[in-house]
């Protein structure tokens, strides 16, 4: 019998700072404003941090009284009523951190916020500004040269650019951990809450345990999983000296929600992508793996689903996809001193015996269990060796593990050349990704918390039934996760990883008995809004790796982006080369800064006078390991005995010492979600409390005038939908920041955005396969009118934009007729005396522009 629990609800939410001369005191509470700690930091240590919690838990009268004392204590003079002894200083949400460089620490606090996402009730935030505070008094300072060179570069992370916590909901875990953890069985809660009482340091902690019979629920909350947290290093130093409420672990990466209107049913489509802080840094600086197995560009996406009409996570119904993204693990890395645009690929160190995979999918079979699906998009054939270079190796290394492994959790490995399948006429890319789709989340599974419907025994589909994962009497685990790569993990790796989603997210939809078939078809309005999402996703992570936005999009590889999206990744290509050439390495040295690679020390050289990082991310070069894993038994044995099942997720006693398990009564206010979402005790509006703002299909992709079907499942032309694929320029800027405000897109550019391409997918393949990506990329025309008017919409634009010398044998005519060959399509050109006389010049149809 599943127990009564819910997630803890973090108590410190809002954070006041006074200051004395003496002293800070940070002042924090919850929501409601009904209890309030208290910490003291001092301000006379010109290098130490000396934080002092009292553990108390105050009320507001209490805080009053305690503040009226301070400020009269610390007047000037004693009775004076003109000054004040306590001022506040800044208002804040939470605590990023503690830092310190060659002088005295600085705290950073978040001062706004922006909500995201709402996930069964818990609010997910966007970090939009922080403030960063040095503690020490001016009279006790000890000043350093190059302190102030320091901070710069600390400050150059922006924390307002996709940065995101929450109170209540851990966002380093998947919702699979989350909602597992939930359901622990009642016997190992009430054990460990007696645990908990043992080892508790507050008296104040055990208060609600004194309840009466049934009324009591359990509150959990856990450990956060530290590869995806990114402030780990600034709260290790008060971890252990302050109350865990204190703590505010924050993930990067990218966080969007839509609305998905059924006939008014509203279910909510969430997309979290956690960048790992191992190994973290930019595009060329960061490739393959550390000594550690952690890869560079590790990102963990998953997609969630809700029906919002519900908001529990006892009684709603939800469901999730967990897949990957990670560069090929490695010892690998690319030479960009020369200046190339696509430097060659060096293996750095000899590993036969594929030590360093073997670390990375160890990690992978302890999180997500097994199969693990390794879909790598690299190149296969070259005329020159580049990219191939890795692929056969990890071939190599892929087969030298499976074969200690049982046959049952051998890791899957799907090699397919993308690109060449890009160039080729006779081959649809995103049919051949829907079948590897396919194979993939019906080798995985997928999660939901609830039992399978009816609705899979009155309308059963075939591929129901050979669906894999894990099928437990409260719903399904996913188990296993798909691993997806190519060279940059970019622009192809987002178009798989969207063909994955849209195949999980039918599946998602069936078990919630929202379709009557686990099948998703392109050009609706539900498929619109998962690839909106999915854009915004890639854009967001390209940005914090690559330097720019994508290049290649899901349009590019179905062949109906409009021409000028050419343009735009001519300038996407640019940014990312002008990016990896000036601004990557200061971008590298702030990552390194901000999560604690590099700690500077006095007498030692500054960060900047470092020749290479390489041996901060690699400690075994700095130290001889005590021991050595085994070259065959390269796996943790308790990880493998619970295959297929992920080792994180198994309830055992390792894993449950990393949780925090208390006994409330079920209205107390740190686990009563409803008062946490609806706010009962401030005014509020519609419009903060139900997302108004965030993207809907029905208003934003269901046609206006949309006749006797508002099914959003189903399919529709481009011009009768809410947003074509062409539309008008000022309806489709209108769109797009929309869409960028709701699903927390980047900043315009700015120093960290202003970057540049994918060497995988885009710039640096433009010697191969500029020409191919013209050719693909037909010209949709909406509206063929006469031929002047032809000229003028399309004609001139091309001279404009490609440069294109007419004179030079391409005449205006020619660029007509090639549009209304293009239109009217293979089938029905022979018909047309036109197209004819176009074909007869130009037989296969080809226009091939010469920038």
């Amino acid at each position: 019998m599943p127990a009564a629990a819910a997630p803890i609800i973090s108590s410190v939410q809002k954070l006041v700072l006074y200051e004395t001369r003496a002293r800070y005191f940070l002042v924090g509470s919850n929501h409601a404003e009904t209890k309030y700690r208290v910490l003291k930091i001092d301000r006379t240590e010109p290098k130490d941090l000396v934080i002092i919690d009292d553990r108390h838990v105050y009320t507001q009268q209490e805080v009053r009284e305690l503040l009226g004392r301070l400020d009269l204590g610390n007047r000037t003079k004693m009775g004076q009523k003109g000054s004040s002894g306590l001022f506040r200083a800044v208002s804040a949400f939470g605590v990023v951190g503690f830092v310190r460089f060659l002088e005295g620490y600085y705290i950073v606090l978040i001062t706004k916020r922006r909500k995201m996402a709402d996930i069964g009730g818990h609010a997910v935030y966007k970090i939009e500004d922080t403030n960063m505070i040095y503690i020490p008094n001016d009279s006790v300072r000890i000043s350093h040269p190059d302190e102030a060179r320091y901070l710069r570069i600390f400050q150059n992370v922006d924390l307002s650019s996709n940065f995101y916590f929450s109170y209540s909901y851990d966002l380093s875990h998947s919702l699979q951990y989350n909602l597992t953890v939930l359901r622990m069985p009642l016997e190992m809660l009430k054990s460990e809450t007696t645990q908990t009482r043992q080892e508790s340091f507050d008296i104040f902690e055990d208060e609600g345990l004194i309840t009466q019979g049934g009324n009591g629920v359990f509150g959990i909350s856990s450990e956060p999983y530290m590869k995806y947290v990114w402030n780990g290093e600034l709260l290790d130093i008060i971890k252990n000296t302050v109350h865990r409420d204190w703590l505010l672990y924050i993930i990067h990466g990218f966080c969007g929600q839509s609305k998905l209107l059924i006939y008014g049913r509203p279910v909510y489509v969430t997309l979290i992508a956690r960048r790992s802080s191992k190994f973290a840094g930019t595009r060329f600086l960061k490739r393959g793996a550390n000594c550690e197995g952690d890869v560079a560009n590790e990102v963990e996406t998953e997609q969630m689903l809700c029906d919002a009409s519900v908001m529990s996570f006892t009684a709603g119904s939800y469901s999730s996809y967990v897949q990957v993204r990670g560069s090929v693990p490695l010892y690998w890395s690319q030479d960009i001193s020369t200046m190339m645009p696509k430097p060659p690929i060096t293996l750095d160190q000899a590993d036969p015996f594929a030590h360093v995979a073997a670390l990375h999918f160890d990690q992978m079979l302890q999180r997500f269990g097994s199969p693990i699906i390794v879909l790598n998009l690299v190149k296969e054939r070259e005329k020159r060796k580049h990219e191939r270079i890795l692929s056969e190796e990890l071939v190599a290394a892929v087969t030298y593990l499976n074969q200690f492994l049982p046959p049952e959790h051998t890791i899957i490995y799907i090699p397919w050349d993308m690109a060449k399948y890009t160039k080729s006429k006779l081959c649809n890319v995103l049919d051949r990704l829907n079948v590897i789709a396919e194979s993939v989340v019906k080798k995985t599974g997928f999660f939901v918390n609830r039992p399978d419907s009816y609705c899979s025994i009155l309308r059963p589909d075939e591929k129901w039934n050979e669906l894999g994962g894990c099928v437990i009497p409260t719903g399904r685990l996913q188990t296993g996760v798909l691993r997806t790569n190519c060279v940059d993990c970019l622009d192809r790796t987002n178009t798989a990883q969207f063909m994955v989603g849209k195949c999980a997210l039918a599946y998602q939809l069936y078990s919630l008995g929202l379709i009557d078939k686990p099948n998703l078809q392109f050009d609706t309005d539900a498929v619109r809004l998962f690839e909106e999402l999915y854009e915004d996703h890639g854009d967001t992570l390209s940005l914090q790796y690559g330097g720019s936005q994508l290049v290649h999009r899901v349009k590019t590889y179905r062949k109906i982006a409009p021409w000028t999206q050419h343009s735009k990744d001519i300038m996407q290509t640019l940014s990312r080369y002008y990016s990896n050439a000036f601004s990557d390495a200061d971008r590298q040295d702030s990552i390194n800064l901000f999560l604690g690679v590099f700690h500077p020390t006095e007498g030692k050289p500054h960060l900047w006078e470092l020749p290479t990082d390489f041996y901060l991310h690699h400690k075994n070069t700095m130290r001889l390991l005590p021991t050595r894993r085994s070259y065959t038994y390269w796996w943790t044995p308790e990880v493998i005995k619970h295959l297929p099942l992920p080792y994180d997720e198994v309830i055992c006693a390792a894993n449950l010492k990393k949780l925090v398990v208390k006994k409330f009564h079920k209205y107390e206010e740190e686990i009563d979600i409803h008062n946490e979402f609806f706010r009962p005790y401030e005014l509020s509006s519609f419009d903060d409390t139900f997302c108004l703002a965030m993207t809907s299909s029905a208003r934003d992709f269901m046609p206006k005038t949309v006749g006797i079907d508002p099914s959003p499942f189903t399919v529709r032309k481009p011009d009768e939908t809410g947003k074509s694929v062409l539309g008008n320029k000022s309806n489709r800027e209108e769109a797009v920041l929309q869409r960028k405000t709701a699903a927390s897109a980047p900043p315009p550019p700015s120093e960290e955005a202003v970057s540049s391409s994918s060497e995988d997918d885009s710039g640096t393949d433009r010697e191969e396969e500029g020409s191919v990506s013209q050719r693909s990329t037909p010209v949709k025309m909406t509206d063929l009118g006469d031929s002047a008017k032809v000229t003028e919409n399309v004609v001139q634009p091309m001279k404009e934009v490609y440069g294109i010398n007419l004179s030079d044998g391409l005449s205006e005519e020619d660029l007509s007729i090639y549009l209304r060959f293009v239109q009217l399509g293979q089938s029905q050109h022979k018909q047309d005396k036109s197209s004819q006389q176009f074909c007869s010049r130009c037989p296969d149809g080809v226009i091939k522009f010469a920038f």
